[in-house]
Parts: C-alpha cells; structure tokens; sequence
C-alpha cells in the first residue's frame, strides 16, 4: 500500500537530522505505530543506502524505537543538489502520497532551493517545512515569503519553531483557558509583569559559524521567546484550529513594541568570559575558535517589549536568554507575577510579596507561589509553593514538529506574518546595538550574568 506521506529530509547527512528529526520520528512511529509515512533522505555527501539506512536505525534506537525501524526499512538516500530544479523534480517524483519536503539545511541554502523550486512542478499537497531563522531582517523575511507564497498556499508551509512545540506551551494554553480562576485574572488589571527566560549552561559549542554572526537576540529572543510571548498573551481563540490560533499569535505580535519605544533604555546585553560550570571549564567567547571579538556578538540578550492592547498596555515583558549560565541563573521557565493586593489589613505580619506562576520549560512543571497563615502564629504570612508536574508530554518537542508535518496542522508552525513582525519587533534593538548605544557587558561562564544586572 503506499505511503500516505513521503517526508524528504533534505539535508539528511547533518547533525540536525541525526540527533533530532531521526529520533524524533522513531518515537513518533513508536508511539502512533498505524502511520503510513516513507522517509526519504538527500544530501550533497555521496552515500549508499544501506549508510543512511545505518544512521536512522542509529537515531532510532537512541530512543529506544528499534522496532519502529521496520515502518521506515526501504528508505532510500539520494545524492542531490536541492538548489537545481533537476535534482528537485526528482526527489518530489519519485514521493508516494502527499511530499513534504524538510529543509534541515541552512538557511541561506533553503533560501536558494525555494528560489529553484519555481521551476519545479510541486505536486498538489506537497509541504515545506522551514528551519528558522526566517531571513535575516523584516525586508528579507518579507522576500522570502513572497517566494514561497508563489509555490505552496500558507496552510502548506511549516516555518519551524521547536519551541512550540513543547509540551509545557500547550500546558500553559490547557492551564490559562481551563481554568476561570486564570483565565479572569489574565490582563493588565491583575498581572504586573511577564518574564519568558531560558537560560542555558551550553556554550557555543563549536556553532561559531553561524552563532558569532546571529548572537543571543537573534538566535533565541527573535527566533523562539517572542512566539512562546505570543502564546501567554494572544487573546482567547474560538478554537486551537490553525487559522484561530495563529490569528489570535499573529495579532499579537503586531501589537508588541520595545518598552517605551526605547531600545536603549530597555535592552541588555553581554557576552561570556573564562569560567566554569561543574566539572567544565568553559575559555572566553572571545577567544573561542571561529570567534571573531570585533564583532562584539553578545552570548546573553534581553529586551524588556510591552503589548500595545486593552489587556496588556502597561506591563513589561522581559525576554531574556544566554549562554554559559550557571545554577544560579535558574531554570527556563515563564514567570508571571502578579499585582499586590490592594489593601492588607493591619495587623498582618510577614511575607506579603505578590503571587507568582511560574511554568518551568524543562523539566516541565507549574508551579504557584502563595502568602498563607503560618502554623505558629495565624497573623504571621508566610511564603508556600504549591506545584505540579506536568511531565515531559507523549512526545519531545520534534516528535510535535513532525506530527504536525505529518497530519498537514499547521497549528504549532509561524506563519508568514508573524515571522516578519518578530524581525520588526526586535530591529530597534539590533540598531541601537549596532551604533553601539548600548554597553557589551561581561560575565564569567557559570555565573548568573554580570554582577551589575542584579540577577
């Protein structure tokens, strides 16, 4: 019978697809074993299949999805060029089922090979699945937009964001429209301020090709934190269909501003030097091979942005993200503090700061900070956490990826517009940086960021 879906991974032979999309496939076919889906692999590097056939069964067993390699066991690798039309056409052609073509490639080259796809005859159906960065700027999102717009409809093109696809972001959606207590308290009137932060203990891991050129704001804050705002803030969907929930995304977005209009006064940045973090000595980004110093690329951003609507005029949202960071930085996590209560009556004593709600984003967990009367003395407060495990979800964050691919829902994938306002969004930022108007501070790896910050 053939394959509902023939998914090609163009790209096949790189780390992307080996240590994420494989296992995450395996598991995927492991967890729904009645999918009808061909898995077909392209790359510049000139392997047999039976080498590509050794990488997936590889990759699947690193989730323990063995058996799941018998749904896949005549896969086929094909030596290509995915930015000739030619070696396009061929890839597509020999597709059962609807093609979903992903691009686990850079950028610049999946931009080069939508370019060659104009002179391609794309089955109806097929489907696009693009890594991000989307572009470099607004202007180059926009183009690239344009470019796919002439070759599959919107609903057809997947511009990836991980993020979204992790189980604590629908956990935040179930929590905040589940639940009336939440839901009724989610404005302005109630929250006082936001902060999505992921704090990571990687450096830069050998990615100075690409990272030295991107920095912390556009490899994190730009390409994922501001999608994970835009889902704590949308206003409620009528339905979590594609079309509502990236109308609801989308609107967002084109609300959102830097803080006050200014990029200088609302944004940080720094960059790590020599340190350690456990057992690991990390040397200076500075002096990192690949590194270029000149360029003052920052290893840690933040950018304080507010939401320009009735519900969220006036409460800062801080988007923060680094590499290096030590315990002390603390987990990923979104944060949402609350107002104070607007009156404690006398004769209270003791802890009175604002309730927080915390979603951790890995380990993925909820957690709600409370003033309650203490055991000894009911007129002193004291601080309790109530929390909850939400766990790691059915699937890892790429398993959702291509489920979506899969299943043709676009539900967790950022449309056009939206990746053209995240660049807007950030632009003044990047400008004000650029001119150098805003300080490249210094932090030693392990720490918590620099000293002056008051993390």
């Amino acid at each position: 019978m053939p394959a509902d879906t023939t998914l090609i991974i163009l790209g096949a032979s790189g780390d992307l697809t080996s240590r994420l999309l494989l296992p995450a496939l395996g598991q995927l076919l492991t967890r729904e074993p009645n999918r009808s889906v061909r898995l077909h692999g392209a790359g510049m590097e000139d392997w047999t299949d039976e080498k590509w056939r050794d990488t997936v069964r590889a990759s699947f067993a690193t989730m323990g999805a063995e058996e799941a390699f018998d749904k896949v066991a005549e896969t086929a690798y094909s030596q290509a060029d995915i930015t000739k039309a030619s070696d396009l056409q061929e890839l597509l052609d020999a597709a059962e089922g609807r093609p979903a073509l992903y691009f686990a490639v850079p950028p610049a080259v999946a931009e080069k090979a939508c370019v060659a796809l104009a002179d391609v005859t794309i089955p109806e159906g097929t489907i696009l699945a693009l890594e991000k960065p989307f572009g470099t700027d607004e202007a180059s999102a926009h183009a690239l937009n344009q470019q796919v717009a002439k070759l599959v409809p919107e609903n057809q093109v997947f511009r990836i964001d991980h993020f979204l696809g992790r189980s604590t972001v629908l956990n935040l959606l179930g929590v905040r429209f589940a639940n009336r207590l939440i839901e009724s308290v989610w404005s302005a009137d109630d929250i006082a301020a936001i902060t999505v932060d992921f704090p990571e203990k990687l450096g830069l891991e050998g990615r100075a090709g690409y990272y030295d050129h991107a920095g912390a704001l556009v490899d994190m804050i730009q390409s994922h934190l501001l999608q994970v705002m835009a889902f704590v803030t949308m206003e409620p969907p009528s339905s979590l269909d594609q079309l509502d929930l990236r109308d609801a995304t989308s609107a967002v977005l084109r609300a959102t501003h830097v803080w006050g209009d200014d990029p200088v006064k609302s944004s940080r940045r720094a960059r790590y030097t020599e340190g350690t973090i456990g057992d690991r000595h990390f040397t200076s980004y500075a002096d990192e091979p690949g590194v270029d110093p000149a360029r003052q690329t920052e290893t840690l951003a933040e950018m304080t942005v507010e939401v320009r609507t009735a519900r969220w005029q006036g409460v800062p949202i801080v988007l923060r993200s680094g590499k290096a960071l030590g315990p002390d930085a603390g987990d990923p996590a979104v944060t949402v503090t609350f107002q104070p209560v607007r009156h404690l009556p006398d004769g209270f004593v003791g802890e009175s700061d604002p309730s927080v709600l915390t979603f951790s984003l890995g380990p993925d967990t909820m957690s709600l900070g409370l003033n309650v009367n203490g055991a000894d003395d009911p007129l002193e407060l004291e601080r309790v956490t109530l929390a909850a495990d939400l766990g790691e979800g059915g699937l890892k964050a790429y398993g959702e990826v291509l489920s979506g691919i899969l299943d043709g829902d676009a539900m967790l994938a950022v449309r056009g517009d939206a990746a053209e306002q995240c660049w807007r969004i950030v632009q003044p930022v990047i400008d004000a940086w650029r001119a150098g108007q805003v300080p490249l501070d210094e932090y030693p790896a392990g720490t918590a960021g620099p000293a002056s910050w008051g993390l």
